[in-house]
């Protein structure tokens, strides 16, 4: 597989030069653009409002779909066996199927600029993630308290409310918290999709050449500050709700301390509460500064879905109810129209080459800037700070605005998509290689420094043997990711899949190739999954 990316590097033309030379390109187009500019503060606030709402539904709309879906996906709560086969199938289906060619395909159904497309899109392809994780989740806790209310006769739903969810609930915000992070770096997209907020503001600055690239740079870096600004944000909740302690002297690790701070309660021994005030008292859970927090944070989400409804304007009276049967229709039977079987072959090829090759050139770079975002590797804390906050940076750019800004002004093409995508890959990839170099056990490495080995040497004969499989595994979860996201490039000029989906999403008639595409790509990621399942196999 390592092979066929640098391949795929050699297929795509990708060269350092051709990136060099565009480069230069681009600071000609920068001369030519007016100044960087923003919207007026009213629209601006606006504008953002928007995006935040349609992104904050839904998400809501998938992490509660994804509570059955999960359910029956699961091999200790499913309560048939073809129901797992469903659920999982629903969760692989609604992955594969890109948020951007859902919208395309809503938007004939709604009336123009409504966030209706936006919030389904948004919500529908995010049940997959969020229902696998989620299912994973259950089948992997203690099945100790389910089975004891079994056995003290139990339904089936007071077994998964009483004895499943509460382990799995901190499992499940955390997902939800990574799912609205991801969402909102890919709301820019949706409005090459006509669905209103920052995003088409974006797409309409872009169109208006050269004067509007300016407005269009603004907006982009609006979007970076936002998706920066409240990754920290859900980092810091995660943290705090989860139990997380937070260690190190910078000032994420300060804040995170004293917003974790829980003075032990007077007279509570350190076995817990049930251990000095018995059973009965137990059954009468005590108001103590970790209820009313939690209690505190539950209804500030409430708050939070609320302001999302209300700044997303939603309005159903938008829904044109004679077209959605019509629309939903034409999408049976699949076929491939004026286009040959060949032809799409080909596009998916060119699709899975710049998947392959971004997340080649992503793992280069993550395991040199990952590795010194450890901090069980970095030399001190001051290394460790600076990579952690390149890997924030990274991840704050959404891969497709770039990817928007490189062909729309060098004209990289494929090679546009394949800058992006790694650009992005670093961020997600050295995040998780940093994660799961500092989750090893210290022992051998505590080892080896006793015995007098560098630091170098600790590197590549403790920390590294044992973080490759975790490696493999998320660099394969990073291919599959790619393969999904350089699926939507077509929407603002590359090749590939993307090209097609684009063309045949907006044209009703058309709708029959949208399947088969989709089932081409459903297809890709069945095989990339099934590989990634067993070479976790040969290297656990």
């Amino acid at each position: 597989m390592l092979a066929f990316g640098v391949y795929s590097l050699t297929t795509l033309d990708f060269s350092w030069s051709n990136v060099a030379a565009s480069t230069q390109n681009a600071v000609k187009v920068f001369s030519l653009m007016d100044p960087v500019s923003l919207p007026a503060p009213p629209d601006l606030a606006y504008l953002i409002g928007l995006t935040l709402g349609i992104v904050i539904l839904g998400t809501v709309v998938a992490a509660l779909i994804s509570i059955p879906v999960s359910y029956v996906s699961a091999a200790n709560t499913t309560p048939a066996g073809w129901l797992r086969v469903l659920g999982r199938a629903i969760g692989v289906i609604t992955r594969a199927v890109p948020d951007v060619v859902l919208a395309l395909a809503f938007s004939l159904a709604f009336a123009l600029g409504s966030s209706l497309p936006g919030i389904l899109a948004i919500g529908i392809h995010s049940i997959g993630m969020i229902s696998k994780l989620f299912a994973d989740a259950i089948e992997q806790i203690d099945h100790g308290p389910q089975l004891a209310v079994r056995a003290a006769g139990g339904s089936k739903a007071q077994e998964f409310w009483s004895a499943v969810f509460p382990q799995v609930l901190p499992s499940w915000i955390a997902t939800v918290l990574h799912r609205f992070d991801i969402n909102l770096r890919g709301s820019a997209i949706l409005g090459y999709a006509g669905v209103g907020g920052l995003g088409y503001a974006m797409k309409v600055a872009f169109a208006q050449f050269p004067e509007g690239y300016g407005r269009g740079l603004g907006i982009a870096a609006v979007i970076f500050v936002l998706c920066v600004v409240l990754e920290i944000i859900s980092s810091m909740i995660r943290s705090n709700l989860l139990g997380v302690d937070a260690v190190g002297n910078g000032l994420g690790g300060r804040i995170l301390r004293a917003a974790g701070k829980r003075p032990p309660v007077r007279g509570q021994p350190p076995g817990g509460h049930v251990a000095a005030l018995g059973v009965e008292a137990a059954l009468r859970r005590p108001w103590t500064r970790a209820r009313v927090r939690n209690l505190s944070w539950a209804w500030t989400a409430v708050a939070i879905v609320v302001a999302g409804y209300w700044m997303a304007d939603v309005d159903f009276g938008q829904i044109s109810w004679n077209y959605v049967v019509p629309t939903l229709q034409s999408f049976w039977p699949p076929n491939f129209g004026s286009h040959s079987l060949d032809e799409f072959a080909q596009a998916l090829l060119v699709t899975v080459e710049v998947a392959f090759a971004s997340a080649v050139l992503s793992l280069v770079l993550s395991l040199l800037v990952g590795s010194l975002a450890a901090r069980n590797v970095a030399p001190n804390n001051a290394v460790r700070t600076t990579f952690r906050t390149i890997l924030v940076i990274f991840r704050g750019v959404p891969e497709l605005v770039l990817a928007i800004f490189l062909i729309m002004v060098t004209g990289l093409g494929n090679q546009a998509g394949v800058v992006a995508l790694a650009f992005g890959g670093v961020g997600l990839l050295g995040k998780l290689v940093a994660d799961s170099f500092e989750e090893l056990p210290p022992g051998p490495e505590r080892a080896l420094s006793a015995a007098g080995a560098t630091r170098s040497q600790r590197y590549l004969a403790a920390t590294w043997p044992r973080g490759l499989p975790s490696l493999i595994g998320n660099s394969l979860y990073l291919v599959d990711t790619n393969i999904r996201a350089a699926t939507v490039l077509g929407i603002v000029g590359g090749s590939g899949v993307g090209f097609y989906l684009t063309n045949a999403s907006t044209v009703l008639t058309l709708h029959g190739q949208v399947t088969t595409l989709v089932i081409m790509v459903f297809g890709t990621v069945l095989v990339v999954e099934g590989i990634a399942a067993w070479m976790r196999r040969v290297f656990r």
